[in-house]
């Protein structure tokens, strides 16, 4: 007589075989032997908020062996990941008090608030990591809240996009309640790295946005090129194959002026203004040349070198 196991029990012991192997992986990296820390066990973590992002993190903390607690205004948007094995709460209120590591990654701040100051009293003694993308300003105004109601805050500003996340290019920052950043680090970092940028509410934000103005500079850069390469026959993905490395190599250059911002008094920069702003003089005149003037190069001067 064959013995047959159904479906939920072979979920089961599938679902304690992988989260075995997250606990021995991560006992190595933290060179623990098999003695597991209270960081590295599995947690009850809620996720408020399923769109790209918001599945993709409820995903990681799946795949990683935690138990997960999820919410979406659409309900439908849960069905994939109850499959995957996470609780579908049948409102918000209900999944704020399911974990006491509570995720939030909803559409802005506005729809933050909407569900945690109703839940005021049952969020006190949990911690909230807000990943909501947020101005440094309202994270801020989230982190007094919060404080002044006894409940430990977390903001974060996550640089990746969902297909990037727990792979090796992913990183999140962190600001506000230190300990408990440091109680569930091990848990946010089936993220990717986890950066804390200090105890500010608002700083994991500024960063964020500082880091994406790099990147919107960067790009506006590139149009503008592209479209003054194309005056000579030349094409934009011919300047691309070219003009990515060589930023790249630029990148390194960051360390090495972060000096003349954080102590200009004591900064002797290897290149003058005088210099800089006579180089993107001449950028500007050849966008004008080529009859595609921007005001992009202007801005960039008088960023760089002052009025």
């Amino acid at each position: 007589m064959s013995i047959g196991l159904d479906s939920r029990y072979l979920s089961i012991v599938a679902r304690e075989a992988k989260l075995d192997g997250h606990r021995r992986a991560a006992a190595r990296a933290t060179g623990q032997g098999e003695d597991m820390t209270d960081s590295v066990t599995a947690q009850r973590v809620s996720v408020l908020g399923l769109g790209a992002m918001g599945t993709a993190l409820a995903q990681a903390l799946l795949a990683a062996g935690h138990e997960v607690t999820v919410w979406n205004r659409t309900a439908a948007r849960a069905e994939a990941l109850a499959a995957e094995g996470a609780t579908v709460a049948a409102t918000a209120a209900q999944a704020l008090t399911a974990a006491e590591l509570v995720i939030l990654c909803v559409l802005d701040d506005a729809a933050v608030r909407e569900h945690v100051e109703p839940a005021v009293e049952s969020l006190r003694g949990r911690v909230v990591v807000n990943l909501t993308t947020t101005s440094p300003e309202q994270a801020r105004a989230l982190g007094r809240w919060a404080e002044a109601e006894r409940i430990a805050w977390i903001d974060g500003g996550i640089m990746a996009v969902p297909s990037m996340i727990g792979g090796p290019d992913a990183f999140v920052l962190y600001s506000g309640a230190a300990a408990a950043f440091a109680k569930y680090r091990t848990v946010l970092e089936v993220f990717g790295r986890a950066e804390f940028v200090g105890a500010d509410p608002g700083a994991a934000a500024m960063y964020d946005v500082s880091i994406l103005g790099g990147m919107y500079a960067m790009f506006a850069a590139f149009a503008q090129g592209g479209a003054m390469v194309r005056t000579t026959g030349g094409s934009a993905a011919q300047l691309a194959a070219l003009m990515a490395p060589f930023l790249q190599a630029m990148t390194a250059m960051l360390a090495q002026y972060a000096p003349g911002i954080d102590t200009p008094d004591q900064y002797v920069p290897e290149q003058s203004d005088e210099f800089t702003a006579a180089a993107i003089g001449l950028i500007d005149k050849a966008a004008t040349e080529s009859g595609t003037p921007t005001e992009l190069f202007g801005v960039l001067r008088r960023t760089l070198t002052g009025p």
